[in-house]
């Protein structure tokens, strides 16, 4: 820890710190759903649950050998670039610079597969050069989600920013790549060859500048700062529709999707949706023009004098302002706007929350069926010689794959669980726990057999092993969604907790990953809340494996969203414990830690709790040198300390631990919510140093008055 000592930052510099950071704040998500969504991305996600078998610890023991952080370094590398090979369709005016950063990402890969097999172990300097080299992965990975699934429209418009952003992504690899200590690491020559090649790859690639197609983006500008006038030149149409790859119906609906996302996204909807959305629709209406059996163009004559292909003119509020299609099947949302149910869907199944066109946030998600537009739109088939649109049968419920053969296994394995006989019943489990990992179709059949009680009902048995297995088959059935009611339902919560408090270790994990998976669903995080989960969470985290630690963070992190929970949390003696964490010498669990700690540290208690643990140093500390989100996170913190009841004690400290150049370097090259952070936190330190000069200068003024009055009394 660094020696406490007063900044010298001048009250000027903070000034112009704070005035030119403060013109870029914004109305911000609500600071537990901004944590949440970060903790999830970084920690654990629904699909990421572990499905877990009998030959687990075996396949362990006989990979598990490279220890501590370099195994956890190496196992998240493989997983950014797995991640990254996933990725495809860059579909846009960068696909060549897209296809050639994903290219030499997935070269790396034989270098993390040989350190996996590796049995010697990874220095602590070579370990760090692997998490930079994570981090940089991590940065090339959002880049390319954003070249696959982005709009093609904003991407050529926002030429610049892509430019700077490429080279960010490419100097940043370089730079990782640079800091890698090949001689510790114990690779063969060729990976090492190979990853040095990647490197001079990326050393030349930074010092080029690829520029997109300069006609594309000047027909793109042209049309965009024209996109209200009724005649376009249909030959700048058709190079646009070519060059974007904008020819079908699935392609056109896509980039409407996108376009929404990325203008949601920018906070400028009012400006720029509106001519966007007018450019995509000229050009699906010149495409469908030129493809009749596409559909029905917009209105042709707009685009064309001779009068081909006549068809009449959809009126606007028949289209459905996502897909600009005429609507089969018209819902409202709760802002009252109609959109077309499978559009809007999508849009909400993406996790947006936010009406598409008039991005008011979204009450709730509930569709509700718009029969009278319905009505009027046969009606208006009908009148112009259309077939009126069908509406789309509503999905029948999935129903599960299995033959009759496996259903009567799973049958007679139920039977086996109710069986007296232990032997019989630890069998049955075992088996059941391996069909529900292999497959969804496997989870439904087990659900719709009625398994899940009974399962419910072994939580309680004696026997540790039929236990392990009983609540390891509840943790993998749960990954279907309608499951967890089900689970829920069978009162399978006690009994969770039951294994949580007193199982095996590995039945101790798998009950906290349970948890974490049932309280996906908000009621869920209530039941569960209540149910004395969160103090035997709590224990695990301290006291549990690497993994078990792991599994109680992500429980306790989606639990404490609900406000109720958190002052359960901190009664349970979850601080001290997260503090403990965020100071071991490994730093195995900072991430989570400081993430459960910014998600709590709103709540007056676990305020309190905080401040007792004199935590204002290792949060200084944390800003000053952590990660990027780890350094937000802490901000945050360190902000709630600050407006506290100690909120003067909590500022005395951080300015003793010379935060401000900390914080000047947080605001101005931050994540965009640390920036935010660092930016209220240095206007508050601001003020209280200034208040404290005051006060100095009147202690100061006091004590020359009243030394003048003495001299005047002698």
């Amino acid at each position: 820890m660094r020696a406490p000592g007063r900044s010298t930052d001048s009250g000027a510099n903070i000034r112009a710190t704070l005035h030119k950071y403060r013109e870029e704040e914004r109305e911000v998500e609500s600071e537990e759903e901004k944590t949440r969504l970060r903790f999830a991305e970084s920690v654990h996600t629904p699909e990421t649950h572990r499905l877990v078998d009998m030959e687990d610890e075996e396949e362990k023991r006989m990979t598990a050998k490279v220890p501590g952080d370099g195994e956890a370094a190496v196992e998240r590398l493989m997983e950014v670039v797995e991640e990254i090979a996933t990725i495809s369709d860059y579909r846009n005016a960068y696909k060549k610079q897209f296809g050639n950063l994903s290219r030499r990402v997935k070269l790396l890969a034989p270098m993390f597969e040989e350190l996996k097999e590796s049995r010697e172990l990874i220095p602590d300097d070579a370990v760090r050069g692997l998490v930079q080299l994570r981090e940089a992965l991590d940065a090339a990975r959002e880049l390319l989600r954003f070249g696959s699934g982005g709009s093609k429209i904003c991407l050529v418009l926002e030429s610049d920013k892509m430019t700077k952003w490429f080279q960010e992504v490419t100097a940043q690899l370089e730079q990782a790549l640079d800091a890698i200590l090949f001689d510790k690491l114990d690779i063969s020559d060729e990976v090492r060859e190979q990853v040095e090649l990647v490197h001079t790859q990326f050393k030349r690639a930074k010092e080029r500048v690829d520029m997109p197609d300069a006609e594309l983006y000047g027909d793109i500008s042209f049309l965009y700062d024209k996109a209200s006038d009724s005649f376009v030149d249909p030959e700048i149409l058709s190079r646009l529709a070519a060059k974007l790859q904008l020819s079908t119906i699935s392609d056109l609906t896509q980039e409407s999707l996108a376009l929404l996302e990325m203008v949601a996204a920018s906070g400028d909807p009012e400006q720029s949706i509106e001519k966007m959305s007018m450019l995509l629709k000229k050009i699906k209406d010149y495409v469908q023009t030129q493809n009749p059996e596409m559909g029905t163009p917009s209105n042709p004559k707009s685009l064309f004098s001779d009068g081909k292909h006549q068809v009449p003119l959809i009126p606007d509020d028949f289209r459905c302002p996502i897909s600009l299609e005429l609507m089969r099947d018209p819902v409202i949302v709760a802002t009252g706007q109609t959109y077309e149910r499978a559009c809007i869907k999508k849009w909400i199944d993406a996790g947006h929350d936010t009406c598409p066109k008039t991005q008011q946030k979204l009450p709730n998600t509930t569709l509700t069926p718009n029969f009278v537009l319905r009505s009027l739109i046969a009606q208006w088939c009908e009148a112009n010689g259309m077939d009126p649109p069908k509406c789309p049968s509503k999905p029948s419920k999935p129903s599960s794959a299995c033959s009759p053969a496996e259903r009567a296994n799973i049958d007679a394995l139920i039977c086996k669980l109710s069986s007296p006989n232990i032997d019989d019943q630890r069998s049955a489990a075992g088996d059941i726990r391996l069909l529900a990992k292999r497959n969804a179709d496997n989870r439904i059949c087990i659900a719709e057999a009625g398994a899940i009680p009974v399962l419910v009902n072994l939580l309680s048995t004696t026997d540790l092993r039929t236990q392990e297995h009983a609540v390891t088959a509840l943790l993998n059935l749960s990954i279907y969604e309608d499951n967890k009611g089900i689970i829920i339902s069978s009162g399978a919560v006690p009994g969770i907790v039951h294994v949580l408090r007193s199982g095996s270790m590995e039945a101790r994990e798998n009950a906290a990953a349970t948890f974490f998976s049932l309280s996906v669903v908000d009621e869920n995080k209530i039941t569960i809340g209540a149910s004395g989960a969160i103090p035997a969470l709590v224990s695990l985290l301290n006291e549990g494996s690497q993994r078990g630690k792991k599994d109680a963070a992500t429980a306790l992190f989606n639990l404490c969203i609900y406000q109720g929970n958190k002052g359960r949390a901190v009664r349970a003696g979850v601080v001290p414990t997260l503090m403990l964490l965020l100071t071991e010498p490994a730093g195995l669990m900072v991430d989570e830690a400081l993430a459960i700690l910014a998600i709590l540290s709103s709540h007056a208690e676990c305020k309190a709790a905080i401040g007792a643990l004199q935590a204002v140093p290792v949060l200084v500390e944390v800003i000053r040198s952590g990660s990027p989100r780890n350094k937000e996170n802490a901000a945050a913190i360190l902000l709630h300390l600050c407006t506290g009841e100690q909120q003067q004690q909590h500022l005395a400290e951080a300015q003793e631990c010379s935060v401000m150049g900390a914080l000047l370097e947080l605001a101005s090259s931050g994540t965009d919510r640390g920036k935010r952070k660092a930016m209220q936190l240095l206007y508050r330190m601001t003020r209280f140093i200034e208040q404290q000069s005051q006060a100095q200068a009147q202690v100061q003024a006091q004590a020359q008055s009243d030394q003048s009055s003495t001299t005047v009394s002698d």
